[in-house]
């Protein structure tokens, strides 16, 4: 009896590996809302990226949980608020998380992706940035710790991969996964273009004719969209791109000021080493207001491309729907048929529907934000049509229409006085279930 028990077996887990689906996101790192040549930028070329979109629908309205980069990547693993969590900034130094009242790296008790996507049957993996702790915090949780099969990151603890291998890494690990009839889950969470900008000639070379300012970035940027249409072309040679959901996205806007005349200098990253600074980095936003470490538009309104044959419309464009980064974890779960934990609180929604061509111009959940207390934007929150950002003190408040007003050019907070009022309270209510303090196993032996 024992042999036709194990034959039945061995025949289902190949039906869910051929049925349910791949998922692979591509997480960037300051890449601008408009830094695409699909998005018609006059000089930069991303063909590969751009091939997600032609065979995928562009969603232009997406926005991640912050302006900078540790709380925008955990709300996007959590699929909660990053203040849920008391991440509010970038994990740096154990000194400076203690003096911006941060833990030193997300709790591994903390709601995950992968360990939920891993528990459903799926082989994980994780290539490319971290930053979920930082590697000058030599005793943080190694992102395997966190659920994933392998793994290879820098900006975490032990040692530090190197930027360009995360798409060699990516192929390996599916074409482990082919041979063991197992859907996989894998974060390609790539270094461009942050600071440094690394550059190597024979990108430079395809941008020689530009300012030196602009080779520099459109070189980077050139040098990771060949990275990734390496990935694409790994499923198209496997026969994979018919079940794998692919996103292209990034953790938050264009980083500097987008001048292009200053004088780019070399500077040096322990995580990923030497290559040229802020001067250099010349993203733009599609005329978004604000930039990096904003929580204006500019700021948290990046890129969003999908590509999952059958399901999401080729060659489409949404600019209507509000979506957002905490919307994912839910999505990713109920597509890859993963049970979500029993006492699981998500801040995002299931947008299954909106991937596969359901409008959503209207917010029915809303979001929050915590900046980092620059200037007018250290809170914010979107509610239906109505986005409302406001200074610590919730004394200065500005409110827009975001479904129609995405450049934010419209205050109409003195004209909507009731809206104002209602929205400011909930963000005291917002706040008032927020932890006063991070808890638990997520301080360094080093903080003092």
């Amino acid at each position: 009896m024992k042999k036709p028990i194990i034959i039945l077996f061995i025949l289902i887990t190949t039906i869910c590996a051929e049925t349910k689906p791949n998922i692979i996101f591509i997480f960037s790192d300051d890449w601008g809302w408009g830094d695409l040549s699909c998005r018609n930028h006059p000089y930069i070329k991303t063909p590969n990226i751009d091939r997600i979109a032609k065979e995928g629908t562009d969603f232009q309205r997406f926005t991640v949980a912050s302006g900078v980069c540790s709380p925008s990547r955990a709300a996007v693993m959590t699929g909660q608020f990053p203040s849920r969590h008391s991440i509010a900034g970038h994990f740096a130094a154990v000194s400076s998380n203690k003096a911006r009242g941060m833990p030193d790296w997300l709790s591994l008790d903390a709601p995950f992706m992968a360990k939920i996507l891993k528990n459903s049957g799926y082989r994980t993996a994780h290539y490319g940035k971290w930053h979920l702790s930082n590697n000058m915090i030599p005793d943080s949780p190694t992102p395997g710790e966190y659920g994933y099969d392998d793994y290879g990151s820098f900006n975490c603890s032990g040692e530090q991969m190197p930027w360009y291998n995360d798409a060699m890494r990516t192929t390996k690990f599916i074409e482990e996964s082919v041979k063991l009839q197992k859907p996989f889950f894998i974060n390609v969470w790539v270094h461009e273009p942050h600071t440094p900008f690394h550059t190597i000639p024979r990108f430079e070379h395809r941008f020689r004719n530009l300012n030196r300012n602009e080779q520099i970035y459109a070189s980077v940027l050139s040098h990771a969209d060949d990275r990734i249409g390496d990935i694409l072309n790994t499923l198209d040679r496997l026969g994979l791109t018919e079940n794998t959901l692919v996103i292209f996205s990034s953790d938050n806007g264009p980083a500097g000021t987008g001048a292009t005349d200053g004088v780019a200098e070399l500077k040096y990253d322990s995580a990923t080493g030497a290559g040229w600074g802020t001067a250099a980095a010349v993203g733009t936003t599609g005329g978004r207001a604000g930039r990096k470490a904003s929580i204006k538009e500019g700021g948290i309104g990046v890129p969003f491309l999908a590509r999952w044959p059958q399901h999401i419309a080729a060659g489409a464009v949404d600019n209507e729907s509000l979506i957002s980064a905490v919307d994912l974890l839910p999505t990713f779960c109920a597509i890859a048929e993963a049970p979500l934990p029993e006492d699981y609180q998500p801040d995002g929604l299931n947008i299954t529907a909106v991937l596969k061509g359901k409008k959503m111009p209207i917010r029915e959940k809303p979001l929050f934000w915590e900046g980092i207390g620059r200037k007018n934007e250290k809170w914010a929150t979107v509610q239906g049509q109505w986005k409302l950002l406001t200074t610590p003190n919730l004394k200065k408040p500005a409110l827009y229409n975001i479904a129609t007003d995405y450049k934010e050019e419209h205050n109409l907070a003195k004209s909507k006085p009731e809206i104002t009022a209602k929205l400011i309270q909930s963000i005291k209510d917002w706040q008032a279930t927020l932890p006063k303090e991070p808890t638990g196993k997520v301080f360094s032996i080093h903080r003092k």
